[in-house]
């Protein structure tokens, strides 16, 4: 099964081979896209390359620990938001404290059930990226609702391709963030897919034209040298 392009992202940061791959293994049937790392500084390259969604992470890893792969998370401005759950084997009481306290968002004993793992994703991912589980997302008169795939402003349907959905999504998911077009190629389009830069500004420009077909101000904003914003400006 491949996951969707606009599937949740999860980085799996786990340096025994075997629980990387019954974690891979199960997660992929979810529907989720995954990237892998066996190591801390692999973690946080991939992490700064490819926004993940959410963080799966190992307490125990070799050369850089799964606390100082959380602290240097946070403090990249790529990753200081992206939910955080750390999986390990130690349960004692000031481990947990002493993991949420460097920013874990929460925190599975192993040997953990599955089903729970993926119950404890889907929560994150709920408040984090909820157009990514099918919620209603909304901006001003913008609402985008993402299991009918219907888009209205200012309770005017608006008709949309399927790229400009996506698009859609990723700026309603976070309003006022700054996207460079090489994070929306990633997020929109997927790293296996071939397109330049050009082919963002395109399908930013129909989206405009998409979200003032009935009237109203353009929402998205030009940031020069960078990328893309909705908001107000």
């Amino acid at each position: 099964m491949k996951p969707a392009i606009d599937s949740p992202k999860i980085l799996i940061v786990e340096d025994e081979p075997s629980q990387m791959e019954v974690l891979d293994y199960n997660l992929v049937a979810e529907g989720f896209t995954i990237l892998k790392a066996m190591d801390g500084d692999e973690a946080i390259l991939l992490a700064e390359e490819n926004a993940p969604d959410l963080v799966l992470l190992d307490w125990m890893l070799p050369s850089v620990s799964g606390i100082e792969v959380c602290r240097r998370l946070r403090k990249i401005s790529e990753t200081k938001s992206v939910p955080i759950i750390m999986l390990t084997a130690r349960s004692e009481e000031d481990d947990r404290v002493r993991g949420l306290n460097i920013g874990a968002d929460d925190y599975v004993v192993k040997p953990y059930a599955m089903k729970e793992l993926v119950a404890r994703i889907n929560a994150l991912l709920r408040r984090t990226s909820p157009g990514k589980v099918g919620e209603v997302l909304q901006y001003g008169d913008i609402r985008l609702d993402a299991e009918s795939h219907r888009v209205t402003r200012d309770d005017q349907p608006l008709k949309l391709g399927p790229t400009e959905f996506r698009l859609l999504t990723t700026f309603l998911e976070k309003p006022g963030r700054v996207w460079s077009r090489d994070q929306l190629l990633d997020r929109v389009w997927g790293r296996d897919v071939d397109v330049d830069f050009r082919t963002v500004d395109v399908h930013v420009g129909r989206l405009r034209k998409s979200l003032t077909a009935n009237g109203g101000d353009n929402p998205i904003r030009t940031v020069r040298g960078t990328g893309y914003a909705l908001d107000e400006s």
